[in-house]
């Protein structure tokens, strides 16, 4: 019985920990999800937008760019390339 009283007791803040967390999680895990759709997209857009001369880099930026933002961070990034273009 002894040997079973830290597990019930970690797993009991563990559960009590994720009950607190449970907003804040799933916003986290919403943010994660639409960053790596941006992901996909970017990686889907950089064939095309290199023939049309007006490509985005594929990484982890860019990405969490249109997870925050959509079509919006999308038009922004877009922007912000022709804006600092040498």
């Amino acid at each position: 019985m002894s040997d079973s009283l830290p597990w019930l007791a970690g797993s009991l803040l563990l559960v009590l920990a994720l009950c607190l967390l449970r907003r804040p999680l799933r916003s986290l895990l919403r943010l994660l999800a639409r960053t790596g759709v941006g992901l996909a997209f970017l990686s889907l857009f950089a064939p095309l937008g290199n023939f049309l001369g007006v490509g985005l880099g594929v990484n982890l930026f860019n990405a969490l760019v249109l997870g925050l933002f959509g079509a919006p961070g999308f038009g922004l990034l877009m922007l912000l390339k022709w804006t600092l273009r040498t």
